[in-house]
């Protein structure tokens, strides 16, 4: 994959989470699985479905779990993904990991606002999962969370 096509689908899915309800205290997520074609499989938001669903969890309920697309495909996602959630009895991390996906890439981890230490970069990539960081990108994605982060 691209450095290009990871900060384009990275640009898209920062556009995705300018969809998501604002919400006092929740992050404005966008996420796409793109297949190992380049092909958008799924993409999901925050709030997409209820006030509790998340960006990555939203996009993954959307493909079955046996789709043969997933093994080669990777999940974009403006931030990293949770590794500890109460709304929710998996967590997004343990979702992927759940996931034929064996790619992820963010454009900025989780700050210790709502959640004291986000592991989700380390778990994934300790179970082999190829994480990938566009540090680039981080401050646009933060931007739509101003209303958090101020």
């Amino acid at each position: 994959m691209k450095q290009a096509d990871d900060v384009t689908w990275m640009e898209r899915a920062i556009e995705l989470s300018r969809k998501c309800p604002p919400a006092e205290g929740a992050f404005s997520v966008g996420a796409i699985i793109v297949g190992a074609d380049g092909e958008e499989l799924a993409l999901g938001y925050s709030r997409e479905t209820d006030a509790h669903v998340h960006a990555e969890e939203s996009a993954l309920a959307k493909l079955p779990t046996d789709d043969p697309r997933l093994a080669g495909a990777t999940l974009y996602s403006t931030l990293e993904p949770c590794s500890e959630r109460k709304s929710r009895p998996l967590t997004c991390t343990q979702l992927i990991l759940r996931s034929p996906i064996r790619r992820v890439v963010i454009a900025w981890r989780e700050p210790s606002l709502l959640v004291a230490d986000c592991v989700g970069v380390e778990t994934l990539r300790a179970e082999g999962i190829e994480v990938a960081e566009l540090r680039s990108l981080a401050k646009q994605a933060r931007a739509v969370n101003a209303h958090l982060l101020q």
